[in-house]
Protein backbone atom coordinates (compact mmCIF):
# COMPACT_ATOMS: atom_id res chain seq x y z
CA UNK A 1 0.00 0.00 0.00
CA UNK A 2 1.36 3.38 -0.94
CA UNK A 3 0.14 6.67 0.40
CA UNK A 4 -0.54 10.07 -1.05
CA UNK A 5 2.26 12.58 -0.86
CA UNK A 6 2.20 14.78 2.18
CA UNK A 7 1.12 18.33 1.46
CA UNK A 8 3.76 21.05 1.38
CA UNK A 9 1.37 23.47 3.08
CA UNK A 10 0.63 24.03 6.74
CA UNK A 11 -3.02 24.75 7.54
CA UNK A 12 -3.73 27.25 10.30
CA UNK A 13 -6.50 26.61 12.84
CA UNK A 14 -8.43 29.71 11.81
CA UNK A 15 -8.95 31.70 8.61
CA UNK A 16 -10.61 35.11 8.53
CA UNK A 17 -12.06 37.62 6.11
CA UNK A 18 -8.59 39.10 5.70
CA UNK A 19 -7.38 35.82 4.21
CA UNK A 20 -10.25 35.73 1.75
CA UNK A 21 -9.82 39.39 0.79
CA UNK A 22 -6.18 38.86 -0.05
CA UNK A 23 -6.89 35.57 -1.78
CA UNK A 24 -9.50 37.07 -4.09
CA UNK A 25 -7.28 39.95 -5.19
CA UNK A 26 -7.55 38.50 -8.69
CA UNK A 27 -10.93 38.66 -10.35
CA UNK A 28 -12.97 35.92 -8.73
CA UNK A 29 -15.89 36.45 -11.06
CA UNK A 30 -19.18 34.60 -11.16
CA UNK A 31 -19.86 31.04 -12.30
CA UNK A 32 -19.73 30.87 -16.07
CA UNK A 33 -17.56 33.99 -16.34
CA UNK A 34 -13.83 34.44 -16.85
CA UNK A 35 -11.64 33.27 -15.11
CA UNK A 36 -14.11 30.46 -14.30
CA UNK A 37 -12.79 29.90 -10.78
CA UNK A 38 -16.37 29.24 -9.73
CA UNK A 39 -17.19 26.96 -12.67
CA UNK A 40 -17.50 27.03 -16.44
CA UNK A 41 -21.31 26.91 -16.40
CA UNK A 42 -23.41 29.65 -14.84
CA UNK A 43 -26.00 27.11 -13.70
CA UNK A 44 -23.51 24.57 -12.33
CA UNK A 45 -25.25 21.19 -12.30
CA UNK A 46 -28.64 22.85 -12.61
CA UNK A 47 -28.79 22.17 -16.32
CA UNK A 48 -26.96 18.85 -16.45
CA UNK A 49 -25.24 16.57 -13.97
CA UNK A 50 -21.67 15.44 -14.45
CA UNK A 51 -21.16 12.36 -16.62
CA UNK A 52 -21.03 9.22 -14.46
CA UNK A 53 -18.31 7.33 -16.27
CA UNK A 54 -17.14 4.12 -14.58
CA UNK A 55 -13.69 2.99 -15.74
CA UNK A 56 -13.91 -0.66 -16.74
CA UNK A 57 -12.06 -3.26 -18.72
CA UNK A 58 -10.84 -6.78 -18.07
CA UNK A 59 -10.24 -10.08 -19.81
CA UNK A 60 -11.58 -10.42 -23.31
CA UNK A 61 -13.48 -7.81 -25.33
CA UNK A 62 -16.65 -9.90 -25.00
CA UNK A 63 -16.42 -9.96 -21.17
CA UNK A 64 -15.86 -6.22 -20.99
CA UNK A 65 -18.71 -5.57 -23.42
CA UNK A 66 -21.07 -7.35 -21.04
CA UNK A 67 -19.87 -5.15 -18.15
CA UNK A 68 -20.55 -2.01 -20.22
CA UNK A 69 -24.11 -3.07 -20.88
CA UNK A 70 -24.56 -3.76 -17.14
CA UNK A 71 -23.28 -0.29 -16.21
CA UNK A 72 -25.49 1.46 -18.75
CA UNK A 73 -28.55 -0.45 -17.53
CA UNK A 74 -27.66 0.60 -13.97
CA UNK A 75 -27.74 4.29 -14.91
CA UNK A 76 -24.17 4.98 -16.04
CA UNK A 77 -24.10 7.84 -18.54
CA UNK A 78 -20.77 7.22 -20.29
CA UNK A 79 -18.22 4.51 -20.98
CA UNK A 80 -14.57 4.44 -19.97
CA UNK A 81 -12.20 1.79 -21.32
CA UNK A 82 -9.28 0.34 -19.35
CA UNK A 83 -6.77 -1.54 -21.50
CA UNK A 84 -4.37 -4.27 -20.41
CA UNK A 85 -0.62 -3.71 -20.18
CA UNK A 86 0.31 -5.31 -23.54
CA UNK A 87 -2.15 -3.03 -25.34
CA UNK A 88 -0.87 0.02 -23.45
CA UNK A 89 2.70 -0.87 -24.47
CA UNK A 90 1.82 -1.53 -28.12
CA UNK A 91 2.35 -5.31 -27.97
CA UNK A 92 0.10 -8.07 -29.28
CA UNK A 93 -1.11 -10.86 -26.98
CA UNK A 94 1.27 -13.36 -28.58
CA UNK A 95 4.39 -11.24 -28.04
CA UNK A 96 6.82 -12.82 -25.52
CA UNK A 97 6.69 -9.69 -23.33
CA UNK A 98 2.90 -10.03 -23.05
CA UNK A 99 3.10 -13.40 -21.30
CA UNK A 100 1.12 -13.37 -18.04
CA UNK A 101 -0.34 -9.87 -18.57
CA UNK A 102 -3.07 -10.39 -21.17
CA UNK A 103 -6.42 -9.15 -19.90
CA UNK A 104 -5.14 -8.68 -16.33
CA UNK A 105 -5.23 -4.93 -15.69
CA UNK A 106 -7.72 -4.10 -18.43
CA UNK A 107 -9.20 -5.46 -21.62
CA UNK A 108 -7.02 -6.93 -24.37
CA UNK A 109 -7.54 -5.13 -27.69
CA UNK A 110 -5.15 -6.15 -30.45
CA UNK A 111 -7.06 -5.35 -33.63
CA UNK A 112 -10.17 -3.93 -35.23
CA UNK A 113 -11.82 -7.33 -34.70
CA UNK A 114 -11.41 -6.91 -30.93
CA UNK A 115 -12.78 -3.37 -31.04
CA UNK A 116 -15.81 -4.59 -33.00
CA UNK A 117 -16.54 -7.07 -30.19
CA UNK A 118 -15.83 -4.56 -27.43
CA UNK A 119 -18.38 -2.08 -28.81
CA UNK A 120 -21.03 -4.58 -29.89
CA UNK A 121 -24.54 -3.23 -29.34
CA UNK A 122 -23.40 0.11 -27.93
CA UNK A 123 -24.91 3.31 -29.41
CA UNK A 124 -21.72 5.12 -30.41
CA UNK A 125 -23.52 8.18 -31.76
CA UNK A 126 -25.45 8.83 -28.54
CA UNK A 127 -23.03 7.89 -25.72
CA UNK A 128 -19.64 9.34 -24.86
CA UNK A 129 -16.65 7.02 -24.58
CA UNK A 130 -13.34 7.68 -22.85
CA UNK A 131 -10.32 5.52 -23.68
CA UNK A 132 -7.35 5.60 -21.33
CA UNK A 133 -4.37 4.88 -23.54
CA UNK A 134 -1.37 6.95 -24.54
CA UNK A 135 1.50 5.65 -26.69
CA UNK A 136 -0.81 3.66 -29.04
CA UNK A 137 -3.65 6.16 -28.61
CA UNK A 138 -3.84 7.00 -32.31
CA UNK A 139 -4.19 3.32 -33.22
CA UNK A 140 -6.93 2.61 -30.67
CA UNK A 141 -8.78 5.80 -31.61
CA UNK A 142 -8.61 4.80 -35.29
CA UNK A 143 -10.20 1.47 -34.42
CA UNK A 144 -13.07 3.25 -32.67
CA UNK A 145 -13.58 5.47 -35.72
CA UNK A 146 -13.61 2.53 -38.11
CA UNK A 147 -16.21 0.67 -36.01
CA UNK A 148 -18.38 3.82 -36.10
CA UNK A 149 -17.80 3.99 -39.85
CA UNK A 150 -18.92 0.38 -40.24
CA UNK A 151 -22.15 1.13 -38.38
CA UNK A 152 -22.94 4.28 -40.31
CA UNK A 153 -22.33 6.59 -37.33
CA UNK A 154 -20.99 9.87 -38.67
CA UNK A 155 -17.64 10.89 -37.18
CA UNK A 156 -18.95 14.44 -36.79
CA UNK A 157 -21.51 13.13 -34.26
CA UNK A 158 -19.09 11.13 -32.12
CA UNK A 159 -18.29 12.41 -28.64
CA UNK A 160 -15.71 11.11 -26.23
CA UNK A 161 -12.10 11.36 -25.17
CA UNK A 162 -8.83 9.66 -25.99
CA UNK A 163 -6.29 10.20 -23.22
CA UNK A 164 -3.35 10.60 -25.64
CA UNK A 165 -1.22 12.25 -22.90
CA UNK A 166 2.32 11.04 -23.44
CA UNK A 167 4.11 13.58 -21.25
CA UNK A 168 2.70 12.19 -18.00
CA UNK A 169 3.97 8.77 -19.08
CA UNK A 170 7.55 10.04 -19.01
CA UNK A 171 6.83 11.86 -15.75
CA UNK A 172 4.93 9.22 -13.81
CA UNK A 173 3.34 6.14 -15.34
CA UNK A 174 6.20 5.01 -17.61
CA UNK A 175 4.04 3.40 -20.31
CA UNK A 176 5.89 5.09 -23.16
CA UNK A 177 7.21 3.58 -26.37
CA UNK A 178 8.89 6.25 -28.48
CA UNK A 179 11.14 9.22 -27.62
CA UNK A 180 9.29 12.41 -26.60
CA UNK A 181 9.47 14.41 -29.82
CA UNK A 182 8.05 11.84 -32.27
CA UNK A 183 5.50 10.96 -29.59
CA UNK A 184 4.44 14.62 -29.53
CA UNK A 185 4.00 14.44 -33.30
CA UNK A 186 1.46 11.65 -32.86
CA UNK A 187 -0.42 13.82 -30.36
CA UNK A 188 -0.56 16.88 -32.61
CA UNK A 189 -1.52 14.73 -35.61
CA UNK A 190 -4.59 13.64 -33.66
CA UNK A 191 -5.30 17.32 -32.85
CA UNK A 192 -5.21 18.27 -36.51
CA UNK A 193 -7.12 15.26 -37.78
CA UNK A 194 -9.97 15.69 -35.30
CA UNK A 195 -10.26 19.43 -35.91
CA UNK A 196 -11.10 18.55 -39.53
CA UNK A 197 -12.98 15.27 -39.12
CA UNK A 198 -14.17 14.56 -35.55
CA UNK A 199 -14.92 18.03 -34.16
CA UNK A 200 -16.78 16.93 -30.99
CA UNK A 201 -14.06 14.55 -29.81
CA UNK A 202 -11.72 15.49 -26.94
CA UNK A 203 -8.35 14.86 -28.55
CA UNK A 204 -6.43 14.65 -25.29
CA UNK A 205 -7.11 14.22 -21.60
CA UNK A 206 -4.14 15.86 -19.90
CA UNK A 207 -3.75 13.68 -16.86
CA UNK A 208 -2.74 14.74 -13.41
CA UNK A 209 -4.29 11.58 -12.03
CA UNK A 210 -1.27 9.39 -12.65
CA UNK A 211 1.11 12.13 -11.53
CA UNK A 212 -0.69 12.20 -8.17
CA UNK A 213 -0.77 8.41 -7.96
CA UNK A 214 3.02 8.39 -8.37
CA UNK A 215 3.35 10.41 -5.16
CA UNK A 216 2.94 14.06 -6.17
CA UNK A 217 1.37 16.61 -3.85
CA UNK A 218 -1.82 18.39 -4.86
CA UNK A 219 0.28 21.39 -5.89
CA UNK A 220 2.60 19.28 -8.04
CA UNK A 221 -0.37 17.53 -9.64
CA UNK A 222 -1.91 20.89 -10.48
CA UNK A 223 1.28 22.50 -11.74
CA UNK A 224 2.71 19.63 -13.79
CA UNK A 225 -0.66 18.81 -15.35
CA UNK A 226 -1.34 22.36 -16.48
CA UNK A 227 2.24 22.80 -17.65
CA UNK A 228 1.86 19.62 -19.72
CA UNK A 229 -1.25 21.22 -21.20
CA UNK A 230 0.73 24.35 -22.04
CA UNK A 231 3.34 22.19 -23.77
CA UNK A 232 0.70 20.48 -25.91
CA UNK A 233 -0.74 23.83 -26.94
CA UNK A 234 2.72 25.10 -27.87
CA UNK A 235 3.46 22.02 -29.96
CA UNK A 236 0.09 22.34 -31.68
CA UNK A 237 0.73 25.98 -32.51
CA UNK A 238 4.23 25.12 -33.73
CA UNK A 239 2.66 22.47 -35.99
CA UNK A 240 0.62 25.23 -37.63
CA UNK A 241 -2.72 24.74 -35.88
CA UNK A 242 -4.62 27.94 -34.95
CA UNK A 243 -5.01 27.97 -31.17
CA UNK A 244 -8.79 28.35 -31.17
CA UNK A 245 -9.06 25.52 -33.70
CA UNK A 246 -7.86 22.75 -31.36
CA UNK A 247 -7.63 24.00 -27.77
CA UNK A 248 -11.42 23.80 -27.12
CA UNK A 249 -11.13 20.01 -27.44
CA UNK A 250 -8.35 19.70 -24.84
CA UNK A 251 -9.69 18.20 -21.62
CA UNK A 252 -8.09 17.38 -18.28
CA UNK A 253 -8.13 14.50 -15.80
CA UNK A 254 -7.51 15.11 -12.11
CA UNK A 255 -7.25 12.99 -8.99
CA UNK A 256 -9.83 13.32 -6.21
CA UNK A 257 -7.81 12.73 -3.07
CA UNK A 258 -8.24 12.70 0.69
CA UNK A 259 -7.68 16.33 1.74
CA UNK A 260 -11.25 17.48 1.18
CA UNK A 261 -10.79 21.25 1.06
CA UNK A 262 -7.46 21.18 -0.77
CA UNK A 263 -9.00 19.11 -3.55
CA UNK A 264 -11.90 21.55 -3.99
CA UNK A 265 -9.43 24.43 -4.11
CA UNK A 266 -7.23 22.57 -6.61
CA UNK A 267 -10.04 22.31 -9.16
CA UNK A 268 -10.99 25.95 -8.73
CA UNK A 269 -7.35 27.03 -9.13
CA UNK A 270 -6.96 24.88 -12.23
CA UNK A 271 -9.81 26.64 -14.04
CA UNK A 272 -8.51 30.11 -13.24
CA UNK A 273 -4.91 29.29 -14.18
CA UNK A 274 -5.85 27.69 -17.50
CA UNK A 275 -8.15 30.54 -18.50
CA UNK A 276 -5.44 33.12 -17.87
CA UNK A 277 -2.64 31.18 -19.58
CA UNK A 278 -4.62 30.39 -22.71
CA UNK A 279 -5.87 33.94 -23.11
CA UNK A 280 -2.66 35.77 -22.18
CA UNK A 281 0.14 33.42 -23.26
CA UNK A 282 -1.43 32.12 -26.45
CA UNK A 283 -3.85 34.88 -27.37
CA UNK A 284 -6.91 32.62 -27.59
CA UNK A 285 -10.09 34.58 -28.31
CA UNK A 286 -12.71 31.81 -28.29
CA UNK A 287 -14.06 31.48 -24.75
CA UNK A 288 -14.31 27.71 -25.28
CA UNK A 289 -10.52 27.68 -25.33
CA UNK A 290 -10.43 29.40 -21.92
CA UNK A 291 -12.77 26.92 -20.22
CA UNK A 292 -11.01 24.03 -18.52
CA UNK A 293 -13.17 20.90 -18.63
CA UNK A 294 -12.10 17.96 -16.52
CA UNK A 295 -12.81 14.38 -15.54
CA UNK A 296 -11.92 13.23 -12.06
CA UNK A 297 -11.34 9.86 -10.48
CA UNK A 298 -11.15 9.03 -6.82
CA UNK A 299 -7.67 8.21 -5.57
CA UNK A 300 -6.67 4.63 -6.28
CA UNK A 301 -3.51 5.05 -4.25
CA UNK A 302 -5.57 5.87 -1.15
CA UNK A 303 -7.35 2.50 -1.22
CA UNK A 304 -6.21 -0.16 1.23
CA UNK A 305 -6.20 -3.94 1.10
CA UNK A 306 -6.62 -3.83 4.87
CA UNK A 307 -10.22 -3.27 5.98
CA UNK A 308 -11.37 -2.73 2.37
CA UNK A 309 -14.87 -1.55 3.32
CA UNK A 310 -13.20 1.63 4.60
CA UNK A 311 -12.58 2.36 0.92
CA UNK A 312 -16.30 3.02 0.39
CA UNK A 313 -16.07 5.91 2.85
CA UNK A 314 -12.86 7.27 1.32
CA UNK A 315 -14.34 7.14 -2.16
CA UNK A 316 -17.56 8.89 -1.12
CA UNK A 317 -15.66 11.79 0.45
CA UNK A 318 -13.29 12.10 -2.51
CA UNK A 319 -16.19 12.02 -4.98
CA UNK A 320 -18.00 14.69 -2.97
CA UNK A 321 -14.93 16.94 -3.15
CA UNK A 322 -14.81 16.48 -6.94
CA UNK A 323 -18.47 17.42 -7.27
CA UNK A 324 -18.11 20.46 -5.02
CA UNK A 325 -15.10 21.45 -7.11
CA UNK A 326 -17.17 21.33 -10.30
CA UNK A 327 -16.05 18.16 -12.04
CA UNK A 328 -17.58 17.56 -15.47
CA UNK A 329 -17.19 13.79 -15.36
CA UNK A 330 -16.46 11.35 -12.53
CA UNK A 331 -15.32 7.81 -11.86
CA UNK A 332 -15.65 6.37 -8.36
CA UNK A 333 -13.28 3.55 -7.44
CA UNK A 334 -14.59 0.26 -6.11
CA UNK A 335 -13.90 -1.02 -2.61
CA UNK A 336 -11.95 -4.06 -3.86
CA UNK A 337 -9.47 -2.32 -6.17
CA UNK A 338 -6.52 -2.64 -3.78
CA UNK A 339 -6.94 -6.39 -4.19
CA UNK A 340 -8.10 -6.98 -7.76
CA UNK A 341 -10.14 -5.58 -10.62
CA UNK A 342 -13.66 -4.67 -9.47
CA UNK A 343 -16.38 -7.26 -9.29
CA UNK A 344 -19.70 -6.37 -10.89
CA UNK A 345 -21.23 -5.83 -7.44
CA UNK A 346 -18.43 -3.52 -6.27
CA UNK A 347 -18.58 -1.51 -9.50
CA UNK A 348 -22.34 -1.08 -9.05
CA UNK A 349 -21.87 0.20 -5.48
CA UNK A 350 -19.30 2.70 -6.75
CA UNK A 351 -21.79 3.97 -9.32
CA UNK A 352 -24.52 4.17 -6.67
CA UNK A 353 -22.17 6.37 -4.60
CA UNK A 354 -22.25 8.98 -7.38
CA UNK A 355 -26.01 8.68 -7.72
CA UNK A 356 -26.55 9.23 -3.97
CA UNK A 357 -24.39 12.36 -4.10
CA UNK A 358 -26.25 13.60 -7.17
CA UNK A 359 -29.80 12.95 -6.03
CA UNK A 360 -29.84 12.80 -2.22
CA UNK A 361 -27.18 15.16 -0.83
CA UNK A 362 -28.46 18.51 -2.10
CA UNK A 363 -24.96 19.67 -3.07
CA UNK A 364 -25.93 20.07 -6.72
CA UNK A 365 -28.53 22.72 -5.89
CA UNK A 366 -25.95 25.47 -5.49
CA UNK A 367 -23.12 26.53 -7.80
CA UNK A 368 -19.70 26.63 -6.07
CA UNK A 369 -21.08 26.49 -2.52
CA UNK A 370 -17.61 27.09 -1.04
CA UNK A 371 -17.12 30.30 -3.00
CA UNK A 372 -16.17 33.03 -0.56
CA UNK A 373 -15.05 30.58 2.12
CA UNK A 374 -12.12 32.17 3.94
CA UNK A 375 -10.22 28.89 3.94
CA UNK A 376 -11.04 27.65 0.43
CA UNK A 377 -10.34 31.01 -1.21
CA UNK A 378 -6.98 31.20 0.57
CA UNK A 379 -6.12 27.65 -0.54
CA UNK A 380 -7.20 28.40 -4.11
CA UNK A 381 -4.95 31.46 -4.33
CA UNK A 382 -2.00 29.70 -2.69
CA UNK A 383 -2.22 26.82 -5.15
CA UNK A 384 -2.29 29.25 -8.07
CA UNK A 385 0.81 31.03 -6.75
CA UNK A 386 2.66 27.76 -6.23
CA UNK A 387 1.73 26.50 -9.68
CA UNK A 388 3.04 29.68 -11.30
CA UNK A 389 6.39 29.14 -9.55
CA UNK A 390 6.56 25.65 -11.06
CA UNK A 391 5.62 27.06 -14.49
CA UNK A 392 8.53 29.47 -14.26
CA UNK A 393 10.95 26.72 -13.22
CA UNK A 394 9.92 24.53 -16.18
CA UNK A 395 10.10 27.47 -18.58
CA UNK A 396 13.72 27.94 -17.49
CA UNK A 397 14.46 24.44 -18.78
CA UNK A 398 13.00 25.47 -22.13
CA UNK A 399 9.70 23.60 -21.73
CA UNK A 400 8.26 20.43 -20.26
CA UNK A 401 9.90 18.08 -22.78
CA UNK A 402 13.31 19.48 -21.87
CA UNK A 403 12.48 19.34 -18.14
CA UNK A 404 11.45 15.69 -18.48
CA UNK A 405 14.64 14.85 -20.36
CA UNK A 406 16.60 16.30 -17.45
CA UNK A 407 14.46 14.51 -14.87
CA UNK A 408 13.10 17.57 -13.09
CA UNK A 409 9.43 16.63 -12.51
CA UNK A 410 10.40 13.01 -11.88
CA UNK A 411 12.74 14.04 -9.06
CA UNK A 412 10.20 16.42 -7.54
CA UNK A 413 7.58 13.66 -7.39
CA UNK A 414 10.03 11.04 -6.11
CA UNK A 415 11.04 13.34 -3.25
CA UNK A 416 7.40 13.96 -2.32
CA UNK A 417 6.56 10.26 -2.42
CA UNK A 418 9.55 9.47 -0.21
CA UNK A 419 8.57 12.08 2.37
CA UNK A 420 5.01 10.75 2.39
CA UNK A 421 6.05 7.17 2.98
CA UNK A 422 8.34 8.27 5.78
CA UNK A 423 5.42 10.07 7.42
CA UNK A 424 3.22 6.96 7.19
CA UNK A 425 5.89 4.69 8.62
CA UNK A 426 6.58 7.12 11.45
CA UNK A 427 2.87 7.36 12.26
CA UNK A 428 2.81 11.08 11.48
CA UNK A 429 0.24 10.50 8.73
CA UNK A 430 -2.68 8.30 9.73
CA UNK A 431 -4.13 5.69 7.40
CA UNK A 432 -7.08 4.09 9.14
CA UNK A 433 -6.73 0.32 9.28
CA UNK A 434 -3.09 0.41 8.20
CA UNK A 435 -1.06 2.25 10.82
CA UNK A 436 -3.87 3.06 13.25
CA UNK A 437 -7.10 1.30 14.31
CA UNK A 438 -5.76 -1.94 12.88
CA UNK A 439 -6.96 -5.51 13.32
CA UNK A 440 -5.67 -8.87 12.20
CA UNK A 441 -8.81 -10.07 10.46
CA UNK A 442 -8.27 -10.90 6.81
CA UNK A 443 -10.53 -9.28 4.25
CA UNK A 444 -13.38 -11.57 3.30
CA UNK A 445 -14.75 -10.13 0.10
CA UNK A 446 -15.36 -11.61 -3.35
CA UNK A 447 -12.46 -11.16 -5.78
CA UNK A 448 -12.64 -11.05 -9.57
CA UNK A 449 -10.34 -13.74 -10.96
CA UNK A 450 -8.96 -13.45 -14.50
CA UNK A 451 -8.67 -16.98 -15.84
CA UNK A 452 -5.48 -17.85 -17.70
CA UNK A 453 -7.72 -19.07 -20.50
CA UNK A 454 -8.20 -15.39 -21.41
CA UNK A 455 -4.61 -15.21 -22.62
CA UNK A 456 -4.88 -18.44 -24.59
CA UNK A 457 -8.10 -17.23 -26.21
CA UNK A 458 -6.62 -13.87 -27.19
CA UNK A 459 -3.46 -15.46 -28.61
CA UNK A 460 -5.63 -17.80 -30.68
CA UNK A 461 -7.82 -14.88 -31.76
CA UNK A 462 -4.82 -12.96 -33.12
CA UNK A 463 -3.48 -16.05 -34.89
CA UNK A 464 -6.87 -16.62 -36.52
CA UNK A 465 -7.07 -12.99 -37.60
CA UNK A 466 -3.70 -13.18 -39.34
CA UNK A 467 -4.84 -16.24 -41.27
CA UNK A 468 -8.18 -14.71 -42.33
CA UNK A 469 -7.12 -11.23 -43.36
CA UNK A 470 -5.56 -10.19 -46.67
CA UNK A 471 -1.93 -10.36 -45.53
CA UNK A 472 -0.59 -8.49 -48.57
CA UNK A 473 -3.02 -5.62 -48.05
CA UNK A 474 -2.12 -5.37 -44.37
CA UNK A 475 1.59 -5.30 -45.21
CA UNK A 476 1.09 -2.56 -47.79
CA UNK A 477 -0.61 -0.34 -45.22
CA UNK A 478 2.17 -0.98 -42.67
CA UNK A 479 4.82 -0.11 -45.25
CA UNK A 480 2.94 3.09 -46.07
CA UNK A 481 2.74 3.99 -42.38
CA UNK A 482 6.47 3.43 -42.01
CA UNK A 483 7.25 5.69 -44.97
CA UNK A 484 4.87 8.38 -43.68
CA UNK A 485 6.62 8.35 -40.30
CA UNK A 486 9.88 9.12 -42.10
CA UNK A 487 8.26 12.25 -43.56
CA UNK A 488 6.01 14.92 -42.12
CA UNK A 489 2.49 14.01 -43.26
CA UNK A 490 -0.32 13.61 -40.73
CA UNK A 491 -0.16 9.93 -39.71
CA UNK A 492 -3.84 9.40 -38.88
CA UNK A 493 -4.98 8.56 -42.45
CA UNK A 494 -2.22 5.95 -42.70
CA UNK A 495 -3.13 4.46 -39.33
CA UNK A 496 -6.79 4.30 -40.37
CA UNK A 497 -5.84 2.43 -43.54
CA UNK A 498 -3.83 -0.07 -41.49
CA UNK A 499 -6.73 -0.56 -39.07
CA UNK A 500 -9.17 -1.19 -41.93
CA UNK A 501 -6.77 -3.87 -43.23
CA UNK A 502 -6.85 -5.49 -39.76
CA UNK A 503 -3.24 -4.73 -38.94
CA UNK A 504 -2.69 -5.29 -35.22
CA UNK A 505 -1.71 -2.79 -32.55
CA UNK A 506 1.68 -4.47 -32.24
CA UNK A 507 2.30 -4.38 -35.99
CA UNK A 508 1.41 -0.69 -36.27
CA UNK A 509 3.53 0.23 -33.25
CA UNK A 510 6.42 -1.83 -34.60
CA UNK A 511 6.24 0.05 -37.90
CA UNK A 512 6.84 3.27 -35.96
CA UNK A 513 9.47 1.61 -33.75
CA UNK A 514 11.39 0.85 -36.95
CA UNK A 515 11.59 4.59 -37.68
CA UNK A 516 11.66 6.26 -34.25
CA UNK A 517 13.14 3.60 -31.99
CA UNK A 518 12.19 3.15 -28.34
CA UNK A 519 12.78 5.56 -25.47
CA UNK A 520 15.02 4.67 -22.55
CA UNK A 521 14.97 6.92 -19.53
CA UNK A 522 18.32 8.18 -18.29
CA UNK A 523 19.51 6.03 -15.37
CA UNK A 524 19.04 7.82 -12.07
CA UNK A 525 16.04 9.83 -13.23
Amino acid sequence: MTSSAVSDREARPLYTAADAAEATRENLGAPGEFPYTRGIHASGYGGKLWTMRQFSGFGTPAETNRRYHELLRAGGTGLSVAFDLPTLMGRDPDHPLSLGEVGKCGVSVASLADMETLLEGLPLDTITTSMTINSPAAMIFAMYLVVAEQRGAAWAKLSGTIQNDILKEYIAQKEYIYPPRPSMRLVTDVFGFCADNVPRWNTISVSGYHIREAGATALQELAFTLRDGIEYVQYGVDAGLPVDRFVPRISFFFNAHNDFFEEIAKYRAARALWAAVIRERFGARDERSWKLRFHSQTAGVSLTAQQPYNNVVRTALQALAAVLGGTNSLHTNSLDEALALPTSEAALLALRTQQVIAHESGVTDVVDPFGGSYYVERLTADLQDGAREYFAAIDRFGGMVEAIEQGYPQREIADSAYRSQQAVEAGEQTIVGVNRYTDDAAADIPILQIDEQVERDQVARVAGLRKRRDAAAAQRTLDALRRAAEGSANLMPFILDAVRAYATVGEMCDALRDVWGEYEETPGV
